[in-house]
């Protein structure tokens, strides 16, 4: 009963949070309302027992990505951008894409809940967790790839900052 609940709790932050992002006209309150709706979506990954995906949704995405487009946002002149034209043209393609997406809820809703079944989970043949399974492959099979990206990011890391650095 109250995984249902936190379910529907979760559908709705990440429902609401995207409803928001479009319909915010300020740029600041459109990204904490998708920052809202990407947490949304990490409760979800986490209510499917998902934990790692959970972590890389809250760190990377929540964390990170969200950060960024906060800090480009502020740092953007708003007042020019403002005057900039305007792709109000597109009207035709919305209204494709809303067409589409309503054929899609009509089949779906005209086939009835049998087309919304899910499928019977197939039986825990180990008792490790996802994240235990994902690193158990990564530092067995990938070793070699995993320890190469690592080095790549180090390598980013450093040049970012040592370009950082020069401008200052």
């Amino acid at each position: 009963m109250t995984e249902t609940i936190f379910f529907y709790a979760f559908a709705l932050l990440t429902l609401g949070g995207g409803v928001l992002t479009i319909t915010r006209r300020n740029a600041v309150h459109s990204a904490i309302a998708l920052i809202v709706s990407l947490a949304g979506v990490a409760g979800l990954f986490l209510l499917q027992h998902a934990e790692f995906l959970f972590a890389v949704q809250i760190i990377l995405y929540v964390g990170g990505v969200m950060l960024l487009y906060l800090f480009v946002i502020m740092l953007v002149n708003l007042e020019e951008a403002a005057r900039q034209p305007q792709f109000n043209k597109q009207w035709w393609l919305a209204l494709a894409c809303v067409l589409v997406v309503g054929l899609e809820l009509f089949y779906f809703i005209r086939k009835g809940a049998g087309a919304f079944r899910l499928a019977e989970p197939s039986p825990q043949t180990s008792t490790l967790g996802n994240t235990e399974q994902l690193a158990d492959v990564l530092f067995s099979q990938y070793l070699l790839p995993f320890e190469l990206a690592s080095v790549l990011l180090l390598v980013a890391i450093v040049g970012s900052v040592l370009m950082g650095k020069k401008e200052v």
